[in-house]
């Protein structure tokens, strides 16, 4: 602003054909009054506008206080002092004339030069809001979305919870009745007394694998608190059958004995394939599904589910933010698995790899 301000006032105090003191007076003084501008944009502006009456000298900083309040005040703020300084440079032209422009045309370049750095500085300001209120909807949205993926994570953690609470209920009550039985009958024959040791036994022993993944819930500082057994082989044939009933068809290729499966990873397999077949019911309606499932005990279960993206302008997509997508990646992960998905040639594919404990 200094070497603006001043530079132009120094230019125009040199053209002047005989500078006096009082056109080194206003020069100072208009100099100042630029800098005030900065703090004060319309108390500076309207000192230079009545130092522009005494002397052309401060017509830089008239004009560039008048920029000022257009750009940082209210148009109503802007175009008054843009009024204050057509009418300082009429009664400029009074004391200073002019006869080859003429008063008309002195006139006519004044409000045209006005008018242009009013509509300069409220283009420039609306430029700035529209900027500034667009980061802020950004902002904005960014936390809705950090918001509603932290809840997702937290439904899909307490749901699992509640899962792992109720199975590990059943497995600890089955443990109690065998060793009540245990006890309250110590002379029954040998082989019942092996049959139920081996039932309490297995009975611990699943029942601490299910409490291992109550330990990560709890890591994560989420109350246990409904499920159920595993899902069986009829769970998924209906699930399948269900899902081809809405007109989408689906192909599988390979199988998981269901039955088999610890009930906390058949749960989680059969999420995955859940949330395949529902996440391609929504946006790619009609086409069809390909369901790839691979896997044994000691080693890894994969799940692949692979359809075509439905075709540009076919149809209005289901609403959807995502976040179911983000929960079952919680439930992978707290599984020890993990869960990618991506978009490749027209296709979208969803795979999971989960630990298949022997």
């Amino acid at each position: 602003m200094a070497v603006a301000v001043g530079g132009l006032t120094a230019l125009t105090l040199w053209s002047r054909p005989d500078p006096g003191p009082l056109d080194v007076a206003v020069a100072v003084l208009s100099l100042a009054a630029g800098m005030l501008q900065l703090w004060r944009p319309v108390g500076g502006a309207l000192v230079a506008t009545v130092l522009a009456v005494a002397s052309p000298v401060a017509t830089p900083a008239a004009t560039t206080g008048a920029l000022q309040v257009a750009w940082r005040t209210r148009f109503r703020t802007g175009a008054a002092v843009a009024l204050a300084g057509v009418a300082a440079h009429l009664l400029q032209w009074l004391r200073y004339p002019n006869p080859s422009l003429g008063f008309d045309w002195w006139a006519l370049l004044v409000t045209v030069a006005y008018g242009a750095l009013l509509g300069w500085g409220t283009l420039a300001r609306s430029h700035r809001d529209l900027v500034m209120s667009l980061r802020e909807r950004a902002r904005r949205a960014e936390a809705e979305q950090g918001r509603l993926v932290a809840e997702a994570r937290a439904a899909e953690r307490r749901g699992l919870a509640h899962e792992m609470h109720d199975v590990l209920a059943n497995r600890l009550s089955l443990v109690a009745t065998h060793a009540g039985a245990l006890e309250f009958r110590p002379d029954a024959p040998p082989e019942k007394v092996a049959l139920a040791a081996g039932v309490v036994r297995s009975g611990v022993h699943q029942a601490l694998e299910e409490l291992r993944q109550v330990i990560v819930l709890l890591r994560e500082d989420e109350p246990a608190g409904s499920g159920g057994p595993g899902p069986t082989a009829s769970d998924f044939e209906a699930l399948v059958a269900e899902t081809r009933e809405a007109g989408q068809p689906v192909g599988v290729d390979g199988g998981l004995p269901w039955e088999e499966m610890p009930p906390s990873l058949g749960r989680t397999a059969f999420r995955v394939v859940q949330e395949g077949l529902t996440n391609a019911r929504k946006h790619a309606t009609g086409n069809e599904v390909a369901v790839s499932l691979s896997g044994a005990p000691g080693a890894e279960l994969e799940i692949t589910i692979v359809n075509d993206l439905a075709a540009p302008g076919t149809g209005p997509a289901a609403p959807g933010g995502g976040l179911g997508l983000v929960g079952l990646t919680e439930r992978v992960r707290l599984a020890g698995g993990r869960l990618d998905h991506e978009r490749i040639d027209g296709r979208f594919r969803l795979r999971a790899r989960l630990p298949w404990p022997t």
